[in-house]
This record gives C-alpha cells, structure tokens and sequence, in this order.
C-alpha cells in the first residue's frame, strides 16, 4: 500500500510555519521575538505555548551577538548539546559539564542535583556565553543562585527546564528578577530539550531563515 504524505522538506517547513503563523496570535510579541516564538512553537507543536512565552527584548540581539563573536554555549544536559545544529554557529565550543568526574562529589558535597553541581564548572566560563537549559530546574536554580553571589553575566540565559517539580518556580524566578540577564523562557511545567536547543538554532541563525530545521 502507498502511503500519501508531504515528503518535500521545504514544503513540510513553509507548511509548519504558516500554519503557526495563521493559529497563534504572534502580534502580541515584539516583531524581534516573534521568529523565535514560532520556532519553540514548532518544537513542541503546541500553539498555546504562546500565552506562556516570556522574554526581555534585547534577547535576540545578545545571544545572536554572542554565537557570532565565538562564545561558548553552555548547556544543562548533552541532550541540549546534541540539539544544536553546528553549522549555524561560528565555532563556538558547546560545553556540557554533567559527565565531568567531579560532578558527583560536588553533588554530594553541596547536596544537590548533578545537573545543579554541573552548574559550578561554569564559574569560569560563564562570562559573556549564552547559557542553555532544557532539563533541570535545579540547573537553573543554581544558576541563579551564583549570580546573586557575584559571578560574572552570561550572554542570554535560554531557560526551559521542564517537570512537575520545580520547573514552574525556576523560571517564575528568573522572570520576576533575571539579574540583568537577557532572557527567554516558557512559564509552568512546560519545557524541554527540543525547546532549548530550537532557541539556540533559531537565534544561531539569525531568525531570518524558516525553510528548514
């Protein structure tokens, strides 16, 4: 039996990305986030993730900004890091310390998450990259937690940890005070890393080009 479906990439995209375009109500967005949000809508296929969408306008420009000038890309998970499409970048090296051997004894020491005590290899890293989560709210958390204590800014933090358990509350945390960091994010429970890779892609590439992945 012959099965009858799109099988044109371009056309699958241009298809997607009207139907986006026709079902969620983007002009509620500044025009510069708009790209952005269709791109995390179509991760996720979800068009109601629009009324959950929440990001300072200058996020675009700063993480853009940060991939051209060759900073790194700092991730919550590998599943993060194996979303990101290499040749939009401008060989900006993508770091996932959660398999680092140190990790499990610092999470133990401070009495945490993995993903959480991952976080603290960033210190010295963290200055000018465009930080990534897309799993932990513990992450994220952290995160925050070490700018309150003076490390230096990233970039762009692209936050979309995703559960029942923290989740939600991370990321209310970082709207309500997100340490003068640009920022993107989908409030509630959900997230994932489709969603936080998409970002890192969209905003890569300039969020101009919407023919394919």
């Amino acid at each position: 039996m012959t099965l009858h479906y799109e099988r044109d990439a371009s056309a699958i995209y241009r298809a997607s990305f009207a139907t986006i375009r026709a079902e969620a109500p983007l002009d509620r967005l500044p025009v510069d986030l708009q790209p952005l949000a269709i791109r995390l809508i179509h991760a996720c296929g979800m068009v109601d993730l629009i009324d959950d969408f929440e990001a300072s306008e200058d996020v675009v420009l700063s993480a853009h900004s940060a991939i051209e000038a060759g900073m790194p890309i700092l991730c919550d998970t590998t599943m993060v890091a194996s979303g990101i499409i290499r040749s939009r970048l401008a060989g900006n090296e993508i770091v996932c310390t959660l398999e680092d051997e140190r990790v499990p004894g610092l999470a133990i020491r401070e009495g945490t998450t993995r993903t959480a005590a991952a976080v603290e290899l960033w210190r010295h890293r963290v200055a000018g990259a465009v930080v990534v989560i897309g799993n932990a709210p513990t992450a994220l958390f952290h995160l925050l937690g070490c700018l309150d204590e003076g490390w230096p800014k990233p970039a762009a933090i692209l936050a979309f940890p995703v559960g029942f358990v923290g989740a939600a509350e991370s990321k209310a945390e970082l709207v309500a005070n997100p340490r003068g960091v640009p920022f993107a994010t989908v409030t509630g429970r959900r997230g994932g890393s489709a969603m936080a890779a998409a970002a890192v892609n969209a905003v890569a590439a300039g969020l101009i080009e919407e023919t394919g992945p």
